[in-house]
């Protein structure tokens, strides 16, 4: 079953005359945050062409030697370089993965070393890509926010001026036993939301709702997906929903997808903004600091860490 993410068009260009008129945060895209936590984005100012020449670059990255992957990009702990999971226990399931994970922003939270020289134009672009994807993150915490009829800037408020952006190139290589190996295990995410461009072509990012996994369609390629993460449905006192989702893999085909998620700052407390708490709608979550790492605890053993938020 696929699940019906509707239309969300951020930027404020011509629509085809037989489009339906979708207003930002309203109508469907509300419903849609409510309830599957996703919707596509389309018109928001990053070209065609651009998000193309991310995939080839992330394509070209992934075919490179593993070996040369792993000798100049070194984990760092947990979180930033080139590999997979942290095998922390013997009996742990990884997941069927490679993956680059590296801070973008802000530039002065950047190490660089993490950052490919191979493809040449990949951190130029990479760059570029990043600042794109920040001017479409204040314009969609914004419409979050004027949606629910709050003042624009809560949100970006409550993330706070150290807020982060991490972005994770993915790929899934071709899996012989796709009915016994996950590609990603079920989690919801740690951010107060992802933007997420996905495979034009190869199908595997599944969601879950009512007990039900639901494929997420194949999206046109300049679309990118916006799913709403744990601190954005903290923040919204359960208003939005942070979804769980995983990815399948393929028996013969690779997937690739490129992930950036928006952290608040490790420093800022997240808890329901005031204007969505109410005798009617009382507070759901207690203030949280550094969920980050309570996620990283958690995910590892298939938990979802705002069970440990709520009140």
């Amino acid at each position: 079953m696929r699940s019906p993410a509707p239309i969300l068009r951020v930027a404020k260009t011509a629509r085809p005359a037989d489009s339906a008129p979708t207003r930002i945060g309203g109508g469907p895209t509300l419903l849609a945050l409510s309830t599957w936590g996703v919707v596509q984005v389309m018109n928001h100012g990053i070209t065609k062409a651009f998000l193309d020449k991310i995939y080839k670059l992330t394509k070209e990255f992934c075919a490179l030697p593993s070996e040369e992957k792993q000798n100049n990009l070194p984990w760092a702990g947990p979180v930033q370089g080139y590999g997979n999971d942290m095998i922390l226990w013997d009996d742990q399931v990884l997941d069927w993965i490679d993956r680059l994970y590296i801070t973008t922003y802000p530039e002065d939270q950047r190490q660089l070393k993490f950052w490919p020289q191979v493809p040449t134009e990949f951190r130029e672009t990479l760059h570029e890509y990043t600042m794109k994807q920040h001017l479409v993150i204040k314009q969609v915490f914004k419409a979050m926010a004027r949606s629910l009829e709050l003042e624009e800037n809560c949100f970006l408020d409550m993330c706070g001026e150290n807020a982060t952006m991490d972005t994770r190139f993915n790929m899934y290589p071709p899996c012989p036993r796709p009915d016994k190996v996950i590609g990603v295990k079920p989690h919801a995410d740690k951010s107060a939301f992802t933007l997420l461009f996905p495979d034009k072509n190869v199908e595997g990012l599944q969601f879950l709702k009512d007990g039900k996994w639901y494929k997420a369609p194949i999206v046109s390629a300049d679309t990118i997906l916006i799913n709403v993460g744990d601190q954005m449905e903290i923040m919204s006192n359960g208003i939005y929903k942070s979804p769980v989702h995983r990815v399948v893999t393929n028996r013969e085909k690779e997937r690739i997808s490129v992930a950036t998620f928006f952290i608040p700052g490790a420093d800022k407390e997240i808890q329901p903004v005031n204007g969505l708490v109410s005798e009617a709608r009382p507070r759901l979550y207690k203030p949280v600091k550094n969920y980050v790492k309570l996620l990283n605890n958690y995910y590892l053993q298939g938990l979802r860490p705002i069970a440990a938020s709520l009140i």
